[in-house]
């Protein structure tokens, strides 16, 4: 099915499944969305040191560390694929897939994916049953951990590149995003300078 087709008209899990082309889609309320073609190096390198500070953690335990690109079936028309996800309920992961919302997602954000990331996914996360959401700037260097509280999400911190992230939902895991975002700025590129003021209810968290 053509990229026209398939962002024409509604789809499922079972339409999903029969996609053997080589592009990465998501379903949202049984839309198409076509994932960005290629990741940077900078946009992989985020994901895979996030992966590695947290692999350590969760070896061993009840909760299983996941990578992309791994489907996550969270309803017939909604089937993502985070870029980091953990799930704590052994019979939510199959063969090929994740069935029913993991307890944390982390999405990182591109110039492409942040309406989709900030809007789409975190709305749909929401009903899901997400527990904690992580939205990763690569610039302004920073994450965002939203924790879902009475079918909403509140922001339990923000923390920039010198911080050490602290989850809410698992104490334990410590992340030093001073290894996160240790990359230069590319030739040519400077860093977007931010006008707006911090949403009503964001507060820094130090390490």
């Amino acid at each position: 099915m053509s990229e026209t087709a398939k962002q024409g008209r509604r789809h499922t899990w079972a339409d999903y499944q029969t996609w053997n082309d080589d592009q990465r889609w998501e379903i949202i309320g049984g839309e198409a969305h076509l994932m960005s073609p290629a990741p940077t190096w900078r946009h992989q390198g985020i994901i895979g040191e996030l992966h590695a500070q947290m692999q350590p953690y969760f070896k061993g335990k009840k909760c299983k560390l996941g990578l992309s690109p791994l489907d996550v079936v969270l309803s017939d028309d909604d089937v993502v694929q985070p870029d980091l996800l953990v799930v704590c309920e052994p019979n939510k992961v199959k063969r090929t897939h994740v069935e029913g919302a993991p307890t944390l997602a982390v999405e990182v954000l591109s110039p492409r994916s942040g309406s989709l990331d900030r809007l789409l996914k975190l709305n749909l996360y929401a009903r899901a049953g997400v527990k904690e959401y992580w939205l990763v700037t690569p610039w302004p260097s920073l994450v965002e951990v939203l924790l879902l509280k009475g079918g909403r999400y509140v922001v339990h911190g923000v923390f920039g590149k010198h911080d050490t992230l602290l989850s809410p939902t698992f104490p334990d895991l410590k992340i030093q995003l001073s290894s996160v975002f240790d990359f230069p700025l590319e030739p040519g590129e400077e860093p977007p300078v931010v006008k707006e003021p911090p949403a009503p209810g964001y507060r820094a968290v130090k390490s």
